[in-house]
This record gives structure tokens, C-alpha cells and sequence, in this order.
């Protein structure tokens, strides 16, 4: 086991970058598998997370090449050229690969088997299981399909017209991706706004996607995907990688918002920070965290200045593509703010971070309408309540959300993971602004999705190191 220790640190200074978008990442492998010749990526994290859907892509039969850490092809093999895999498809602990993938696999004539650690196997399939079935798949788990492992066999899919209970960008896409192979129009009704790497990327490869109703998500950047919004897709459509002689990309995968909310926040609490992220995915439907810091009076901003003079496309010209630019944060004097909503949904994986940004701030801080925090890498409302008490942080368990007074002069302890990378690393931020050591426990989970944070932390001037434990 891993541990990461540190010590108050005086200003953040200087630029970094955030590691690849890892939605994005998990996209570019899956539907470059599905496409017509091949997919260039670049940027793609090497994380743990993004590493179970190579091994699964593989597993059906799909050859991609790894030039380096960041950079591989993927050798398209067209909507029906998928293999039946031999042993079952483990998707480690990421839930993005079991949700998409059962997509997929909801398309395809033989029998697969998907499971993955004892912490997704927790993970409710319910929602996605539900919509697949509908189809025409036969997709069976513990408790009636709601639990992993599941069980999925597909083939003669038919299009749907579904009403999502819940905006979330996973099931979305996994009807999409069944609606690939769906006799029909496949037609996804949202709530709210969720994440809409999938449609951009589908139009990326030819597939004509329609999004009706759309309405402002945020101010970061300008995107589809507001409340009320419905996706439409005819389904059969072939994506075209090369096709005739003609590589798709190299496209360049943005850095990960999510991961770079870290470094963002501590150079918002930690006095005198000044730091320059660069090449940032600004998606609106990603960037609810960004627009948070702006309510609690944080000093940040978008600039499309040098290096990038606008905000510059990930895909190249013409193809469907991720806003992308550079974003400067400043130490501040936070204030409280309530947060619910369709907020909720746009800073979904952020809440960690969130919370110990509230304890800096002034005032009484209210999340409400949260529930969805209870069923991700961990129940992050009692794990981030419990860990953050810990430090002294002032702050009240909801069964939708979470209270937090502040400001609040933290002080170091021993505290715990609970095995998910996101509680981790805010829990390392939370360390910059407590008085005397902390220790992280169980912190090489970080590695699912930002490895490097420490290097990266400790180039802005951050006091932290791993210690062997």
C-alpha cells in the first residue's frame, strides 16, 4: 500500500497539464474498434481505468497498437467484426467500461460476461439494463440484472424511444452505442444536461446524431445538451476511420477537467497561488466546477490566449471536436454557495474537491439533490463527511447532499481513500491548507485516472510525496 504524505506548502506557482480526458479516452477505444479502418489517438491516459477497456477492446478481438504511454492506433473492425471473447470481459474498476461496453455487447450475436472489482460489482446496472432490454437484448446479473457480473446477449435490436429517470452520461451512451446495430431511430429524452462526448465523437465518424431542444449548459465554452434535450440516431450507420485510404485523426485528446479540478482548487485556497493549466477540456456539460469557484468568488478564467489563440478543437478541422483552452486560477477568498440541480449533474465526479473547497469558504455551503455521490467509486457523501471531519472540517451528513460551514483552519491526520482516486487527491489538497502532516492512506488508487499527480503537485510547489506503507 501507498501513502501519500504532506505538509502545508506556501504559494502554487507556475503551468501544468492535466493528464488525457478520460470519458474521452474510453470513447476513442471503444468506438474506434467499431470503426471502418483506423484511429490515431493522442493524449490518451494511461490510467488504470482506461487500461481495463483496452483489455476488453482486445478481448473482442481488435488489435491496437501502443506507440507510447499516450499515443496508439486503433485497427477498426467495422460494427459487425467484433470476436466472442474467450474468458470474460474484466473491466477492473471502472464503471465508464462496464456501461458503455454492455452497449455494445447488447449488439452482438453471442454471449458475453462482464464483471470487474468488488467495488464496481457494487456499482447499480439497473439503469442500464433497463433501456437494453427494451431493445431486444437479454441482460442478466445478481438481484435481476442490477448488480454485476452481468450476462449479455444481443443481436436483433430493435430502436427506442427512452426517457432517462436520471441525466447520466454513461446510460445515454450506452443506448447509443446499442443503437448502432438497432433496426430503427434510437431516440435518448434527458432530464438535464450529461455529458456529450459520445454524440461529438459519433459525428466525428460520419454517424449523423441530432440533438433537438438544446439549451446553454454553462459558460465555459458553447455545447448541446441543456435540459429537456433528446437525442436522436438512426441506427446502422457505419463509422469511418480510414475507409478508403483515409486515417481518422490523429486526433488529440483534451486534458481531463476532472483531473485538472485538483490543481485548480488548491490554487484557489492555498494564499498567493498563481497557475496557468493548459490545454484543458472546457465541454460545458464538464466544467460545473468551474462555474462553482466562480459563484464562491474564486479568481479563475478561461483564457484562449497564447499558446492557443481560441479555443481550439481537439478533432481536426471538420471532424467533430472538444473545446479545449488554457484556465488560470489565483488564490481567493471563498464564499459559501448552494449548489442543486442541474449544477449537480455538470460537477457530478468534482463534489470530492468541492468540499474542501467549501470548508476554506465563508459561510454555509449547502449540496442538496446529490444522491447520485452515494453510488460511485465509493459513497463519497459519507466518505468525504467522515474524512474531512478527520481534518476538523465542519461538516454535516445529508442523505442527499452534505452542509459545511467554514472557513475552517484544517488540521493534519491519518486519513483513508476508501479506495477512490478522486477522495485521494482532494484529500492531498485538503493537506496544502492543514496545520502539520497528512497522511493519505491507500492513495495509489490516484493512479485510475491522474498518474503523475504528485509530480505534478510538487512542480506548482506542493509538499507531497509517497511513502511506502
Amino acid at each position: 500500500m501507498r501513502s501519500l504524505i504532506v505538509h502545508p506548502s506556501g504559494p502554487l506557482r507556475g503551468s501544468a497539464t492535466a493528464p488525457g480526458d478520460k470519458s474521452i479516452s474510453h470513447r476513442a477505444l471503444l468506438l474506434g474498434a467499431l470503426a471502418e479502418g483506423d484511429t490515431t489517438v493522442r493524449g490518451w491516459v494511461h490510467a488504470d481505468v482506461c487500461l481495463a477497456t483496452l483489455r476488453c477492446v482486445r478481448g473482442l478481438g481488435v488489435t491496437v497498437d501502443e506507440h507510447s504511454e499516450t499515443e496508439l492506433t486503433v485497427h477498426g473492425v467495422g460494427l459487425n467484426g467484433l470476436a466472442e471473447p474467450a474468458d470474460v470481459l474484466d473491466c477492473a474498476g471502472s464503471g465508464t467500461t462496464m456501461r458503455l461496453l454492455a452497449g455494445m455487447m447488447a449488439g452482438q450475436s453471442f454471449t458475453s460476461v462482464l464483471t470487474g472489482s468488488e467495488a464496481l460489482r457494487r456499482r447499480p446496472m439497473g439503469r442500464i439494463a433497463e433501456p437494453l432490454r427494451l431493445m431486444g437484448a437479454t441482460v442478466l446479473g445478481r438481484q435481476a440484472g442490477r448488480l454485476p457480473p452481468l450476462t449479455i446477449r444481443g443481436g436483433n435490436l430493435r430502436g427506442i424511444d427512452y426517457a432517462m429517470p436520471v441525466a447520466s452520461a454513461q446510460v445515454k451512451s450506452a443506448i447509443l452505442l446499442a443503437g448502432l446495430f438497432a433496426e430503427g431511430e434510437t431516440i435518448v429524452r434527458e432530464p438535464g444536461p450529461a455529458r456529450d462526448h459520445t454524440e461529438r465523437m459519433l459525428r466525428g465518424y460520419g454517424v449523423e446524431v441530432v440533438v433537438e431542444q438544446p439549451a446553454p449548459a454553462g459558460r465555459a465554452a458553447p455545447g448541446p445538451a441543456g435540459k429537456g434535450s433528446v437525442v436522436l440516431m438512426r441506427g446502422r450507420q457505419p463509422l469511418r476511420g480510414s475507409g478508403r485510404g483515409r486515417e481518422l485523426g490523429p486526433f488529440t485528446v483534451p486534458g481531463d477537467f476532472s483531473s485538472a479540478a485538483f490543481p485548480l482548487t488548491a490554487g484557489a485556497i492555498v494564499p498567493g497561488s498563481d497557475i496557468l493549466l493548459r490545454g484543458v477540456g472546457v465541454n460545458p456539460t464538464r466544467t460545473g466546477l468551474y462555474d462553482l469557484l466562480e459563484q464562491m468568488a474564486a479568481t479563475v478564467a478561461i483564457v484562449h490566449g497564447e499558446p492557443q489563440r481560441q479555443a481550439t478543437p481537439a478533432w481536426p478541422v471538420g471532424d467533430a471536436g472538444e473545446p479545449l483552452a488554457n484556465v488560470v486560477v489565483r488564490g481567493s477568498e471563498l464564499r459559501s454557495v448552494e449548489v442543486a440541480g442541474d449544477l449537480v449533474v455538470r460537477a457530478i465526479d468534482e463534489f470530492p474537491i468541492f468540499a474542501v473547497a467549501a470548508t476554506q469558504a465563508v459561510g454555509v455551503t449547502t449540496v442538496r439533490e446529490a444522491a447520485e455521490l452515494r453510488v460511485k467509486e465509493s459513497d463519497r457523501i459519507a466518505a468525504v463527511t467522515e474524512e474531512l471531519r478527520k481534518l476538523g472540517a465542519d461538516v454535516q451528513e445529508r442523505p442527499d447532499g452534505m452542509v459545511i460551514r467554514g472557513p475552517t483552519r484544517l488540521r493534519g491526520a491519518v486519513v483513508e481513500s476508501h479506495g477512490d482516486h478522486r477522495l485521494a487527491m482532494a484529500l492531498a489538497v485538503a493537506g496544502l491548507v492543514a496545520r502539520g502532516e497528512t497522511v493519505v492512506r491507500n492513495a495509489q488508487v490516484i493512479n485510475d485516472s491522474f498518474p503523475g499527480f504528485v509530480e505534478t503537485m510538487r512542480s506548482l510547489g506542493a509538499d507531497v510525496e509517497w511513502r511506502e506503507t
